[in-house]
């Protein structure tokens, strides 16, 4: 294997194994049994208004099918509100409600603390000059 080859490796293996461990850590934290695609929803939703199940599931990179399950627990919830378009009967637009906005605030008071500490114990510094990696390995991957 050449050195390219064993550093693309090791860096998504380290990546995959940090997802799975902060989805862990989230989830313990997360109210009320909330899940981590639920505060994701909700969170953007809060900063991007209203949006169909099509233009969540592409913004998440899901199915069709897997947002339209995770809009109807968060529906059950009361979370959000589904309407259809009044222009096309077959669309749906899907808002935060004022109770998701407070199970939303609520998840970001219980996971900022934990994102705020390791923040500080890997330095601001070390962080900044992750994030354009990772971005732009996202970026490369959404072509």
């Amino acid at each position: 294997m050449s050195s390219e080859g064993a550093l693309a490796i090791s860096l998504i293996s380290e990546i995959l194994t940090v997802d799975q461990m902060l989805r862990a850590q989230l989830t313990k934290v997360l109210p009320n049994k909330m899940e981590i695609s639920h505060f994701s929803v909700l969170n953007h939703l809060a900063r991007g208004g209203e949006k169909t199940p099509a233009q969540l599931a592409k913004a998440f990179h899901v199915t069709r099918g897997a947002m339209t399950n995770t809009l109807g627990k968060l529906e059950v919830a009361g979370y959000v509100h589904i309407r259809p378009d009044w222009d096309d009967a077959r669309r749906k637009f899907v808002a935060i409600s004022p109770a998701g906005k407070s199970a939303r605030d609520a998840a970001l008071a219980a996971i900022t603390p934990l994102l705020d500490e390791m923040v500080q114990d890997l330095g601001d510094d070390r962080v900044r000059a992750a994030i354009p990696v990772l971005r732009d390995m996202r970026m490369r991957l959404e072509e």
